[in-house]
This record gives C-alpha cells, sequence and structure tokens, in this order.
C-alpha cells in the first residue's frame, strides 16, 4: 500500500501541484475538485487525472467544458469516468 497515491503524501502534493495550469479556469476546477474529493481518489482515478494533465490547456478546457470528449490515447474508459465527475464540480 505505500505506493499507493493516498498513502503518500509526496504524490499527493505532487498531484495537486501538476493540477496548476496556465488558464485560470483549467486551475480553477481542477483545484475545486482536488479541494473536494483529492482523500478519495483512487489509484486508477489519479492515473486518470494524470492523462489529463498531459493535455494542452485549451483541449483539457474543452473536455472540462464537455465541448470534447477524449480522443487518441485519452480515450479509455477510466478517464471518461473521472471527467463525469470533474464535470459535476
Amino acid at each position: 500500500m505505500s505506493n499507493t497515491h493516498q498513502a503518500d503524501p509526496v504524490k499527493r502534493a505532487r498531484l495537486r501541484w501538476r493540477g496548476r495550469r496556465g488558464l485560470l479556469e483549467n486551475d480553477l476546477l481542477l483545484t475545486r475538485f482536488l479541494d473536494q474529493h483529492e482523500e478519495t481518489l483512487t489509484d486508477e482515478e489519479v492515473e486518470a487525472f494524470s492523462v489529463l494533465l498531459e493535455l494542452p490547456d485549451n483541449d483539457l478546457l474543452n473536455l472540462l467544458l464537455a465541448r470534447s470528449e477524449p480522443e487518441g490515447e485519452s480515450d479509455l474508459p477510466h478517464v471518461r469516468a473521472l471527467l463525469t465527475r470533474l464535470r459535476a464540480i
């Protein structure tokens, strides 16, 4: 269990830092989500969050606002499930 996201405070802090984005809208949405759900995220959800964070800011914002859907390498069931949660914020 020591390798999981929840068991490692450094991993949790790193995830929150990576959630800070260049676009204020992304920053606000991701920070609000982490404020509410960070302590209950599963390792699979953390991995999905990391996949989303690899996207350019404008692509991420379009996904968060449901203007587009995941494509290519980010089109994974656990990414889509996390997007549903992110969009509910």
